[in-house]
């Protein structure tokens, strides 16, 4: 497939796709880019490094944004906290020579992913969580990328 068969694709897998299943998206695209950060770092390219740990924060800036603080209650508050902390890990590690806290939020984004999923896929976490769970977290439309 060529590359703007690839974009025509990507694009229309994001705006096709529930809400849960977008935000499942969207951490799996930080979780690549901080990867990619932590192997710029190991290859000392910091450009690398800091253009893939500026994606990351783009993304949980989005993530961030989408939130329905009204209507999200308390797990709206609590991804508003994680998303901070993620953004100050990566920025810190964004400026240090060793990358510190990079593998840390990528651990958390990972569990967090794996969550959003069982959330999304599984029909007992779907009664303990419904549908409207996401509907009230995230505020349509989501922008992409």
């Amino acid at each position: 497939m060529n590359a703007y068969g690839s974009e025509i694709y990507r694009q229309t897998q994001v705006t096709t796709v529930d809400k849960g299943r977008l935000i499942i998206i969207l951490y799996e695209g930080a979780i690549k880019f901080i990867r990619e950060a932590i192997l710029a770092q190991e290859n000392g390219d910091i450009p690398a490094k800091a253009s893939n740990i500026n994606r990351a924060l783009d993304i949980i800036n989005e993530l961030n944004q989408s939130l329905n603080m009204q209507e999200g209650g308390e797990i709206a508050v609590n991804l508003r906290r994680i998303y901070k902390f993620w953004n100050e890990h990566l920025l810190r590690a964004k400026v240090s020579r060793d990358g510190n806290g990079l593998s840390d939020v990528e651990n958390m984004m990972v569990s967090l992913a794996q969550a959003w999923e069982v959330v999304c896929n599984d029909p007992e976490a779907n009664k303990m969580a419904p549908r409207e769970t996401v509907n009230t977290i995230v505020t349509p439309p989501v922008r992409t990328l």
